[in-house]
């Protein structure tokens, strides 16, 4: 990893992206004029309101390996899904509108502590925010996660895996290669969504970079999702400006002013199987420019009435200015999942992680899964 470079002065060209941070508070301010103009007139109607604990947690034990490492034989949270504990509460309102608010923690079973890994995230890590409902669409305020990884999970088979899905990895986890900043989770952010129109539904979310030592500004994502019948398509863009909690730091990058990333996806079902789809690029602005380009294909089989064999296929290429080498990872993943019922299923995963220079890793491991 490149040397850190000092941050530049938090205020270096505050107004580039204000425009688009305007646009989104005035959405806010007209969503609560709505908002007070529909409490007017639904009267004394009586609010109610209701709260849902729910939550997530997944184990896998078995030989853990990435590209160039040691074999690891060790028993691991949140690798096919990533544990958590959650709290979702609405209060209705009247006259269509609500009020919503998400917490959700971050945890670690085989640890029993909180987070992703140990004392990096804030306790209420995964999600952390309060908004209105209603016809206009679904307003946000606080942390969420970026339209780019809300597509990022949908359309591939492993779904939001960090530890198995190549998607997921490429893009956010992988310890080399794919220079992603800006994290699964922002903070400080405005998140809007659209009414759904027939199968399609927009996000919008713009986060404030509030001075911080690791910020050159605010960040701003978008995406476009498509699903009806058999057929579903995503668009989704974004330009970082900030570092997340996890994922490449901006001081791997010298220099850096900022990173644009966008990615098309698509899925079709076709009844005895669903394919998946993936092609993005993540353009990093810095003293030293780096372009990266991956390719994801997937594929779920259903097997009887509980199970799947799921399959997937990542490439990613990293160019460099000024360098000859441009370095690849290669992994591809087998597994089968199989629903014990509704909430709890056990899984078996075949992990190859290839990357140049580096000897082939192999992750061999066995989980288990529980919704509630």
């Amino acid at each position: 990893m490149p040397s850190p470079a000092l941050p530049r002065p938090a205020t270096h060209r505050p107004t580039r992206a204000r425009p688009v941070f305007h646009v989104l508070a005035r959405a806010a301010q007209a969503a609560a004029a709505a908002a007070a103009g529909t409490l007017l007139f639904s009267g004394a109607a009586q609010a109610q309101s209701s709260v849902t604990v729910y939550g997530l947690l997944d184990v896998s034990a078995g030989q853990f390996q990435v590209a160039g490492g040691p074999k690891i034989k060790r028993l691991d949270s949140g690798n096919f899904s990533t544990s958590y504990l959650g709290f979702r509460g609405t209060e209705d309102l009247g006259g269509g509108l609500r009020a919503n608010f998400t917490l959700d923690s971050f945890l670690l079973v085989d640890a029993g502590t909180a987070g992703r890994v140990n004392n990096v995230d804030g306790f209420w890590g995964r999600n952390a925010n309060v908004g209105l409902s209603g016809p206009f669409g679904n307003l946000r305020l606080g942390r969420m996660g970026p339209p780019l990884f809300v597509s990022t999970l949908l359309f591939n088979a492993f779904g939001d895996s960090f530890g198995y899905s190549p998607s997921i990895r490429q893009y956010y986890n992988a310890p080399y290669g794919t220079p992603l900043v800006g994290d699964s989770g922002w903070n400080n952010g405005i998140g809007y969504t659209t009414p759904r129109f027939g199968g399609l539904t927009a996000n919008l979310l713009v986060t404030a970079g509030e001075g911080a030592a690791t910020s050159r500004g605010p960040n701003w994502g978008g995406n476009l999702v498509y699903n009806s019948g058999p057929i579903g398509f995503t668009v989704a863009l974004q330009k970082v400006e900030s570092q997340g909690t996890l994922g490449r730091p901006i001081a791997a990058f010298p220099g850096f002013r900022s990173q644009n990333a966008y990615q098309v996806g698509g899925s079709y079902n076709a009844g005895f199987a669903r394919f998946f789809l993936q092609y993005g690029s993540i353009s990093t602005k810095a003293n030293t420019g780096v372009k990266v380009k991956n390719l994801h294909l997937s594929a779920s089989v259903p097997v009887g009435p509980s199970g799947a064999f799921l399959a997937a296929y990542g490439n990613s290429t990293i160019t460099t200015a000024g360098a000859a080498l441009k370095p690849e990872s290669d992994m591809l993943t087998l597994g089968y999942t199989h629903k014990l019922s509704k909430r709890t299923e056990l899984y078996g995963i075949y992990l190859s992680d290839k990357y140049t220079g580096r000897s082939t890793g192999t992750t061999l491991a066995t989980g288990m899964r529980h919704t509630f």
